[in-house]
């Protein structure tokens, strides 16, 4: 990414990879209208700057192969592509603060900032507790301060490596299904796939586990059966597939896996642009637009109406996107309401480097679309989250460094 902290540019997203945009596009990449830039606190709310902003969208992936970890992908549910196969988050990183279950996997954004040599490979990796009544609990917890820490049920982790590095080669990937990774990941877990799997199996001593529920819940599924097979099995079978970067996951309650397409917002400001787009469109205008509209019944005020109509214009767009994508110096989100805010004295300092947090990318709920969520008063919901991380992307001796997510709920999700 051609972005740096106090940098005007971005490398847009493109495919897998981020690449750089031309110098000569300068002028093109202020045309891009995201969200309105304050240039004096005071009185510059009248001033409106225009900031480049990437869209993700989704689609069912063409290759069984093109998700895995060594080809660096943006992607979501299914099992996390790690970056760094071998330092995963431990402990309570990986749980839900409020029950204590793991966090399920939403979505990984590959945003390289080629600028530095730390961050030539880099990742944003977001977990969330599927049940609601948590997230519930989180918009509370959210809003404390240092050095009280809040308890959160979505977390997300910035992971960064050089070109150099024990896991990948210093090549570009031919993405053609002949490459792997330079070494094994870690063992995850065999029920989950997600996080890592410290315990085995004491009879096959084959299949691992991140935690005993997951133990329980997989002997119970069917390994009671399979461990018999396991002992049988050929153990290259095991190293093959760590190899490759995959893991059997045994599990079905996990969001169905998606690879992420990114193109810029510029793309789709005209309206011919918008009305081709919808000829194959899996989500119809109407059923988002029938979605989003039920919130404004909600609504109080003036300034509730003004963020929606600003929201539901860059929506209306593309109404299949389901992430925008901005580190531009200045960048800020696309609030769906003005109640419910993050203000940037509300963002807290990088707890690594103690350096600011800037904005790097918003998650949309059409999202839940893809997920096949339900729409049942007690079904997962939220209007934006919003990431923010450090914005010298610093280097911790930690692999995995927890960032900075901000959940505005819808008005109707709130009890």
């Amino acid at each position: 990414m051609e972005s740096g902290a106090n940098g005007d540019s971005i490398e847009k997203l493109q495919g897998l990879q981020i690449t750089p945009l031309d110098d000569d596009d300068e002028e093109e990449r202020e045309m891009v209208a995201y969200e309105y830039e304050d240039d004096d606190e005071d009185d510059g709310e009248d001033e409106e700057e225009q900031k480049p902003v990437t869209l993700g969208f989704l689609e069912k992936p063409k290759n069984r192969w093109s998700l895995l970890r060594h080809l660096f992908p943006s992607k979501a549910g299914g099992p996390p592509a790690w970056l760094d196969p071998i330092n995963l988050p431990t402990g309570r990183s990986c749980l839900c603060d409020m029950c204590g279950e793991p966090l399920q996997f939403v979505l990984q954004v590959y945003a390289p900032i080629i600028e530095k040599e730390s961050t030539f490979h880099r990742t944003l990796f977001l977990f969330m507790c599927p049940s609601m009544a948590c997230l519930r609990r989180d918009q509370h917890e959210q809003w404390k301060r240092p050095p009280e820490k809040a308890s959160r049920s979505v977390k997300v982790f910035r992971c960064q490596l050089p070109r150099s590095n024990p896991y990948y080669s210093s090549e570009p990937p031919k993405c053609n299904g002949t490459d792997k990774p330079s070494g094994p990941g870690v063992s995850l877990c065999n029920w989950c796939g997600t996080w890592k799997g410290d315990k085995v199996c004491s009879s096959c001593r084959r299949a691992h586990y991140c935690q005993q529920k997951h133990q329980v819940t997989h002997w119970r599924s069917g390994h009671k059966v399979e461990c018999q097979q396991l002992n049988l099995s050929s153990p290259s079978s095991d190293s093959n597939l760590a190899d490759a970067g995959t893991t059997s996951v045994a599990s079905n309650s996990l969001w169905p896996e998606y690879e992420m397409i990114n193109e810029d917002e510029s793309e789709y400001d005209t309206e011919m642009s918008e009305v081709n787009g919808q000829t194959n469109a899996l989500v119809s205008k109407t059923g988002v637009d029938d979605t989003m509209k039920s919130l404004l019944d909600s609504f109080e005020g003036d300034s509730d109406r003004r963020s929606w109509a600003t929201f539901q214009e860059h929506l209306a767009k593309a109404p299949e996107q389901v992430l925008r994508y901005c580190r531009s110096a200045g960048a800020k989100a696309l609030w769906p309401t003005s109640s419910g805010q993050l203000s940037k004295a509300d963002i807290p300092k990088c707890s690594y480097c103690g350096g600011p947090r800037c904005f790097e990318f918003q998650i949309l709920p059409q999202l839940l679309f893809y997920f096949g969520v339900s729409n049942d008063v007690d079904s997962l919901d939220w209007a934006t989250m919003v990431v923010y991380t450090c914005e010298s992307s610093c280097e911790a001796n930690v692999s995995y460094k927890e960032e900075f997510v901000w959940v505005q709920h819808s008005l109707s999700s709130v009890p």
